[in-house]
């Protein structure tokens, strides 16, 4: 009953990665390796332009992002592309209208001073009064390695779900993590703007301490606003980590990869992480560089070559 227990902790507490055919996620594994913009634009220019007049309002990257999520023998399904991409931008324009604006505003105050001040993306997240209280730098993170890409990890055993969701309902909460992701999205577009580097967000999803089953609306919520991901922003999400598993289920990773959707099997990693777990909470990996590059240095070990 432990064993089942912690699996279903894990299962509940993982972000899950979006749905995607196996050729996407092998060419989305590629990206983080070779991603330089101004080549990737040019292979999908014919794609890109034709998805321009179906969606003239969307920039060049956008509009890249949905040209490689859809590959096909002749380089795109542009009809697929074209579908999803209306999808997208008619969510951006109804209900997600009000998410993607806090976001953009946020971003920019944010950024204002020419850092980044995280109180101003803090403060204008949906149903932020409520939820802030719960989801706080102890628990979550979003970290930036020196290639560019985002690091988004989450400590589970920190958050009083049931309490969470006693306040909010999981139609809120999901607002709130689509929220996050319109905010990952805006910063890694920006810097591929700047860098001319494509770059991506990886999930590292921190296990330690989890001793009992999630929130069932929490998951739900988790869940629910994952599948919209790659609906909404393809070719955003990297590899996702499940790192320090309980000692009792270590020696059942190949039962636990069947549970999880085939679209997260080929996404997941493994491993322990004992910098990180070795911390009582995450807000050390801000408060100075050296803990910061210990456990970016620990994440980069653990990813896939």
């Amino acid at each position: 009953m432990l064993v089942a227990a912690l699996v279903a902790a894990v299962r509940g507490f993982v972000a899950p990665a979006p749905a995607q055919t196996t050729r996407t996620r092998v060419r989305q594994f590629a990206a983080f390796k070779q991603n330089d913009v101004k080549k990737l634009l040019a292979s999908k220019r014919n794609a890109i332009d034709a998805l321009g007049k179906a969606a003239p309002e969307t920039s060049e990257l956008t509009r890249l992002r949905f040209a490689l999520a859809f590959p096909s023998a002749r380089g795109t399904d542009v009809a697929s592309a074209r579908a999803a991409l209306r999808e997208a931008v008619a969510w951006r324009a109804g209900p997600g209208k009000a998410i993607t604006d806090a976001a953009r505003e946020a971003v920019a105050a944010a950024t204002a001073g020419g850092g980044w001040d995280n109180e101003p993306v803090r403060a204008a997240a949906p149903h932020a009064a409520a939820i802030n209280e719960f989801i706080t730098p102890k628990n979550i993170l979003t970290l930036s390695t020196d290639e560019g890409d985002l690091v988004y990890v989450i400590r589970a055993s920190l958050i009083d779900d049931r309490k969470l969701m006693r306040r909010v309902s999981v139609a809120q909460l999901t607002d709130f993590f689509l929220y996050v992701k319109e905010v990952h999205s805006l910063i890694v577009d920006a810097r591929a703007a700047r860098t001319g580097r494509l770059a991506g967000v990886i999930f590292a999803n921190d296990i330690s301490g989890i001793s009992a089953i999630p929130d069932a609306k929490f998951s739900q919520a988790l869940t629910e606003s994952s599948n919209q991901y790659e609906k909404l922003y393809p070719t955003l999400a990297g590899p996702t980590m499940i790192l320090n598993l309980p000692f009792l289920i270590q020696g059942f990773v190949g039962l636990i990869k069947p549970l999880f959707p085939p679209s997260v099997q080929d996404r997941l990693v493994f491993e322990s992480a004992p910098y990180l777990a070795g911390l009582d909470e995450l807000t050390p990996l801000t408060a100075g560089e050296p803990a910061k590059a210990a456990f970016l240095a620990e994440v980069k070990r653990k990813l896939p070559k």
